[in-house]
């Protein structure tokens, strides 16, 4: 048991461990997403623009949490390989709307379904049917990390 104010052991073991998780799952998705060629700026503005239809540079660089000048990078790149095309915005002539083009669309979501395949894949391989029922509990409670 804890002192009031003290974090139990459990949490600070439990919050380590998560952490080294994540961050060894993200190397592997990284490792998937290599093979695609794109760097993980222009991966994640692909999927982006996927989920959400159009939007401005400058919204995109504010979800992603980037500069717009880096946005604007990762953009240009993208456009430089026919995978998103930018038209003017009709509600307001001095900015530009950004969306997928049919090959940025088809790109996307190979490389969501690669990534889901190896996932789904490992998955299948490393776990019995019961474990998978148990990670699919934990993470629903972990899901609570999520929300504000």
């Amino acid at each position: 048991m804890s002192e009031p104010g003290q974090v139990p052991e459990s949490a600070v073991r439990a919050a380590r461990d998560l952490r080294v998780l994540v961050g060894r799952l993200r190397r592997r998705f990284e490792e998937v997403r290599a093979a695609e060629e794109l760097s993980a700026a222009q991966t994640s503005a692909l999927a982006r623009l996927a989920a959400r239809g159009p939007s401005s540079a400058s919204a995109l660089a504010g979800v992603e949490r980037v500069r717009p000048q880096s946005m604007a990078a990762t953009l240009a790149a993208l456009q430089e390989r026919d995978l998103v095309r930018r038209s003017p915005d009709p509600d307001d002539g001095r900015r530009h709307v950004v969306a997928l083009t049919e090959a940025g669309r088809e790109r996307a979501e190979g490389a969501r379904a690669a990534r889901e395949e190896w996932l789904t894949t490992a998955l299948q391989e490393r776990f019995t049917e019961q474990e998978r029922t148990r990670i699919v509990e934990a993470l629903g409670l972990l899901d609570r990390l999520s929300q504000p």
